[in-house]
């Protein structure tokens, strides 16, 4: 759970109670050049926004009230990709039988995170968070609450990056990268242009994962929405890149993973668990996900 400053204690990782106050304290101190540049938009807490939560600051919420004027609907969409997550870890963790997760742009912890919805299916699961936000620096903590039998770990990396990741030891002393891992990126190439070579980061990421593993990802898209360039314009304004992605162009970013079924699908529509809230339509959601499995 992440946490709330508005509370007055939490629980620390053996259970007792600290005060928020002085852990936000001896953070400052421990990781002094942190910076969260409050004054200006983080795409992480305007997602943590349309969530609902707390951990966001009036520049974040004047950005994502400004997102929201031009796609009314982004909060409901980001509800969706979140129930897409959850559903697609827990079908790695029971179905495919997956115990390994590495989950990049892991953004500010929005209870349930990948390893609470794992580790609820199968409690020796092992998790590791790659994000080099500063923003989600401080909020590492509520990412380490493993159970007894599994473990998890955090790290400070760039997506750009690959190599930073899979060399890190938090990775390397958590996963065993001779058995499958499930490479989890959400909501995330929506904001990597097509300049940073998203296809190289992806491809040199699963190229280090053995055979077995697979790859969940979710994609922002303008089929259904003709008002895409509008929010696209929308988030440029606030110094925010996001590219759009058509079902072709997100399937490509899956590469020549083998998609399971139903393949690349509006996140409400892939494999939901229940009928569909009253009137909601596909430009509503407008967000593309599927997980792939590695040959």
């Amino acid at each position: 759970m992440a946490v709330d400053p508005d509370a007055d204690a939490d629980a620390d990782a053996d259970g007792g109670l600290v005060e928020v106050g002085s852990w936000w304290r001896s953070l400052a101190e421990e990781h002094p050049s942190i910076d969260l540049r409050t004054d200006r938009p983080h795409t992480a807490r305007i997602y943590d926004y349309f969530l609902g939560g707390k951990d966001n600051f009036p520049a974040d919420r004047v950005a994502a009230e400004q997102a929201s004027a031009a796609f009314p609907n982004a909060s409901l969409a980001a509800r969706q990709n979140r129930a897409f997550m959850v559903r697609a870890i827990r079908h790695l963790a029971g179905e495919a039988g997956i115990r390994q997760f590495l989950d990049i742009g892991t953004g500010i912890p929005t209870s349930p995170n990948v390893h609470e919805i794992a580790q609820a299916v199968v409690p020796d699961a092992r998790v590791v968070y790659a994000d080099n936000d500063p923003i989600v620096l401080a909020h590492a903590r509520a990412l380490l609450a493993s159970t007894p039998q599994g473990r998890t770990a955090y790290l400070d990396a760039d997506l750009h990056d690959p190599q930073s990741i899979l060399a890190a030891p938090e990775l390397r002393e958590t996963l065993d990268l001779t058995r499958p891992v499930a490479l989890s990126m959400i909501a995330l190439f929506h904001f990597v242009p097509d300049t940073d070579d998203p296809h190289g980061i992806i491809g040199r990421l699963v190229d280090a994962l053995p055979s077995g593993s697979y790859l969940i990802l979710t994609n922002g898209t303008a089929d259904y929405n003709p008002a895409g360039d509008q929010l696209v314009a929308a988030y440029a304004a606030q110094g925010i890149t996001v590219r759009l992605r058509s079902r072709a162009e997100v399937e490509g970013l899956f590469g020549g993973l083998e998609l399971i079924d139903p393949g690349v699908e509006l996140v409400h529509r892939w494999r939901p668990t229940g009928p569909d809230p009253a009137n909601l339509t596909d430009a509503q959601v407008s967000v593309y996900g599927g997980i792939a499995r590695k040959p």
